[in-house]
Parts: structure tokens; sequence; C-alpha cells
């Protein structure tokens, strides 16, 4: 995909999200997708965000619902994206993966396959060393490591309640579980 049609695909899904406000809009495998965001995503976003500000360097920044573009068929918005600060001050509408040294996805009941499969194998593939899937609906979080090509060779399963602890090239980063939120609906 050049650089203009890359521009005009982000063009297009940019009025998409005008078209539909609360709605994260992704290009996913050729297909754009939209998923509804409810209180318990946001809220695990800033308390992640604020988290992991308060761990971090000043040469690191946060991204967070901002095109990704991968590929012609994948231009994702990760929930959270750890970059450089140098880059995020750049302020642009697109980012290229490559800069990311940690992605963060929160699952909403329309981005379950998107957030454990798909972007499992293509955020692997992109080389982003740390993936974390914290899911509100299951009260767990999916910590990802060692990136392949078909997918990440290293994971593990926190419940909510427990310390997720990421040993990263940023430094050791951790977060406290047990006060994220739990969407109502979740199987104990």
């Amino acid at each position: 995909m050049t650089v203009s049609e890359s521009d005009r695909l982000h063009s297009q899904l940019s009025r998409y999200e005008d078209m539909f406000p609360g709605h994260r809009i992704e290009l996913v495998e050729g297909a754009i997708m939209m998923s509804p965001l409810k209180p318990t995503h946001n809220a695990t976003i800033w308390a992640l965000w604020t988290t992991l500000k308060a761990q971090l360097s000043d040469d690191w920044g946060f991204l967070s619902d901002v095109a990704v573009p991968f590929d012609g068929d994948n231009e994702f918005c990760p929930d959270l994206a750890v970059i450089p600060e140098a880059e995020v001050v750049k302020n642009l509408s697109a980012y290229p993966p490559d800069l990311i040294e940690l992605a963060v996805e929160v699952v909403s009941p329309s981005s379950i396959r998107n957030d454990y499969e798909v972007k499992d194998r293509a955020y692997a593939r992109r080389g982003i060393p740390h993936y974390l899937i914290f899911d509100p609906y299951k009260a767990q979080c999916t910590t990802l490591w060692n990136p392949g090509p078909d997918g990440y060779r290293g994971r593990d399963v926190i419940p909510y309640g427990g310390t997720v602890v990421v040993e990263s090239g940023i430094g050791k980063l951790s977060v406290d579980t047990s006060g994220l939120p739990v969407d109502p609906s979740a199987v104990s």
C-alpha cells in the first residue's frame, strides 16, 4: 500500500468515526470493523494509562485509538500503545507499528477474535515485543511476548486481582489488576 492509498483509507475510516460516535473503527483483515465502546472499556484504558505513565521515563509516551497501518488489510487503533515520546509529539494521524514497544487492547464484545487472534499474529509478525489483552468480561489479563511469525510464543493469563509484570526493553512495568473494572456481565 502506498502512502497516498494509506492516507485515502485513513480519511475514509475517519469519516466513519464521525458518522458512528461511540464506536472504534478499524480495518481488520480487509473489513471495516466497528466496536461499540462501554464505560468499562474507557475506565480500563485510563487506569492503565495512569498506572503505566507513572512507571515510564519521559522518553516514552502513549497513543490511544490512533491509526497504526500494518498492511493493506489491517489498520489497527490500539487502545494503548507505548512509543517514543519524540514521535508522539509529532501529532500524526497514523504511526508505523515499528515504533510500538508495548501494545494494549481492552476486549469489547465485538473485538474478541480480533484482540485474541488477529492482533496476536499481526503484532507478533511486526515484532512488537509485548502485547497485553485486558478482558473485563473474563476478569483477566493475557500477557504475550516473544513475537514470532505465527503469533507470540510466550503467554500467561493473570486473573484480575493479581499483578501483571512485563519485563520490557523500557524497564519493568507492573499493573495491579485488583482495581480494574469488571463488566457486570462477567462470568465469575
